[in-house]
């Protein structure tokens, strides 16, 4: 113990002694922000004994009595103890922590502070930093802090409020009443709360009314994405509406940090501290009455960092089959499918291709009291009442394949999986559907018939993909016309070259094409839709697949049985009137035989 206690106060001369030097360089250089040295203070000792040490120089406590409060146990900190015991008060250790880092003491407890002050920041903001505002020069905004320790919020702030801060140390106790006094009481049963929710409506600073605008306008212009990407001299916003990209915007680039650190504020996970690594998040905003989810996705470029938000509209969220683009004829096959016990049915085509959504539409069909559906996906992109969803999470060690063992403990009826993307992931679902179960996923492959090879690829035996698999579905997602707006043209000869159609199949349909308005944004399409092609496993085509037959001999038996190709199933509803003929041409370029 002896030992102990001599090593434990070698160390904090050892800390005064290298704080003293360090001071006294700063001051010999005329350098007056001690931030950085500190942080090099607070790798080598941890915060507490840094504080305890400044505590003992200014005569406050002795280290006798620390050792004899180090020894007393419990689950508090010495300092909480210290005070809990009365030997020294929150008001002494603000002063102290104030005088260490150059900063002054503000009795926050007996000053008052203006309420048109105290609402020069958001609540969201109080409540994320543990700040108050005390004065507003209009030049300089100060602001009350318990820990000037707190590195990212003395780095974060300046940006994220875009004005010169001062900072002032006041003590712990103070600063949480005046958050509940002037920005309420909040529940603090989960981390993150105050950002999870947002409200778009009554905001002045110039920042976050630049990235909620930008919220705004992107969903009512219906985008499924904002690019904000820096350029050398400039911040380009980009929307990607229907499937294309559009330019609507351009800021000066020094209101990038400002910008990224603001959407770093109001999502989780996020921190604004780092900008050398990728980071993901998740912000849930209210706009226009609707609950919307915006998946956040940072990465460092050459000229600053690149965010990407997927948005994801809970209200909006289509997920009847008829909306997704199923004829009649290719529902009822489907919905056949979806009735099966057991087996495995896959969802195939690039990233972008709808994947996901269809996957939803699958389970809103099926989900029903008497069935226990779990899906494991990356990221959870929708809830879904009555349905159990699992988030991988690969750096805890969440991956696909450990949650899909841990899911089949669950005895569900029915499993989703985000995407089969190696052998493992692949097996276990092939045993749950050889099991009972009825299992969902999704592939990359071009067409349907390719998922065999794929699978068979990442190293499963074809026997077992001949007797799981039930089903491939592939498809690819066309704009639609704008309904508002399209009118009846006629095909060019090079078009009708390009589908195939000879005058029996022009008879009785309605070609539209596309024209602009001010509901489509002058673009003639309006919303996307699918074409698909479905490739069912039946005795014959489980014969072919033990035969290591290519995926060209499967697609060649597969139409030569009856399967639709994706082409053909665009080319129905060109001639229903829903897309346009260079929609289907262009999407399908490689079903062109």
């Amino acid at each position: 113990m002896a030992k102990k206690k001599k090593h434990a106060s070698r160390q904090l001369t050892f800390a005064a002694l290298l704080n003293k030097v360090v001071s006294a360089i700063l001051e010999k250089l005329f350098f007056q922000n001690l931030q950085i040295i500190k942080k090099l203070l607070n790798l080598v000792f941890s915060n507490e004994d840094y504080i305890l040490q400044l505590l003992t120089e200014a005569g406050l406590v002795s280290d006798h009595v620390i050792d004899s409060v180090r020894q007393s146990g419990g689950n508090q900190s010495v300092i909480d103890k210290l005070i809990r015991d009365g030997h020294i008060d929150q008001v002494e250790i603000a002063k102290v922590l104030a005088s260490s880092n150059a900063l002054e003491f503000f009795d926050l407890a007996n000053t008052s502070v203006a309420p048109e002050v105290a609402n020069s920041i958001t609540d969201e903001v109080a409540r994320r930093y543990k700040v108050i505002p005390v004065f507003d020069d209009g030049s300089t905004l100060t602001l009350a802090i318990a820990d000037p320790f707190d590195f990212e919020t003395l780095d974060a702030l300046p940006h994220v409020l875009t004005r010169e801060i001062n900072f002032v140390v006041s003590t712990p106790d103070s600063i949480n009443s005046m958050l509940k006094n002037f920005y309420g009481a909040q529940d603090q049963g989960a981390a993150g709360a105050v950002d999870e929710s947002i409200d778009v409506e009554g905001t002045d600073a110039p920042i976050i009314k630049l990235v909620l605008g930008m919220l705004v306008d992107a969903f009512n212009n219906r985008a499924s994405d904002i690019h904000i990407e820096p350029l050398e001299t400039s911040v380009r916003i980009r929307y990607r509406v229907d499937g294309k990209l559009i330019e609507v915007a351009n800021h000066p680039k020094k209101l990038l940090p400002s910008i990224i650190a603001r959407l770093k504020v109001m999502s989780t996970s996020m921190s604004i501290a780092e900008k050398r690594m990728p980071q993901d998040g998740r912000i849930q905003v209210k706009i226009a009455g609707k609950d919307v989810d915006l998946r956040v996705s940072s990465v460092p470029s050459n000229h600053g960092e690149s965010i990407v938000m997927r948005i994801l509209d809970k209200s909006g969220l289509v997920l009847g089959l008829p909306e997704l683009g199923f004829f009649s004829d290719d529902q009822a096959t489907f919905e056949r499918l979806l009735g099966l016990p057991d087996g495995i049915i896959l969802v195939t085509g690039p990233t972008g291709s709808g994947k996901t959504t269809t996957l939803y539409g699958c389970l809103n069909a099926i989900n029903k009291p008497d069935k226990k559906i779990i899906t494991v996906e990356d990221p959870v992109e929708y809830e879904m009442a009555g349905i159990n969803q699992v988030m991988v999470r690969t750096e805890i060690g969440m991956t696909f394949s450990n949650a899909l063992r841990a899911m089949l403990r669950q005895a569900p009826n029915i499993i989703m999986i985000g995407e089969i993307r190696d052998a493992e992931t692949a097996n276990i679902a092939i045993n749950a559907s050889l099991t009972g179960h009825l299992v969902f996923s999704t592939l990359h492959t071009n067409d349907a018939p390719s998922a065999v090879a794929r699978l068979a690829d990442i190293g499963v035996k074809r026997f077992l993909i001949a007797s799981a698999v039930r089903a491939v579905l592939a498809q690819r997602l066309v704009r639609k016309l704008c309904p508002a707006c399209k009118t009846p043209i006629e095909l060019s000869d090079k078009e009708l070259r390009a589908l195939r159609l000879d005058a029996s199949r022009m008879v009785d349909a309605t070609i539209q094409g596309p024209v602009g308005c001010e509901k489509c944004r002058k673009k003639g399409f309006r919303g996307r839709m699918g074409i698909f092609e479905i490739f069912e496993i039946d005795d014959e085509v489980r014969h072919l697949i033990n035969s290591e037959l290519s995926s060209s001999h499967l697609r060649k038996r597969a139409r030569e049985m009856g399967m639709r190709s994706m082409r053909e199933d665009g080319i129905r509803k060109v001639l229903a009137g829903l897309t346009s003929a260079q929609e289907v041409i262009h999407v399908t370029m490689a079903d062109a035989d």
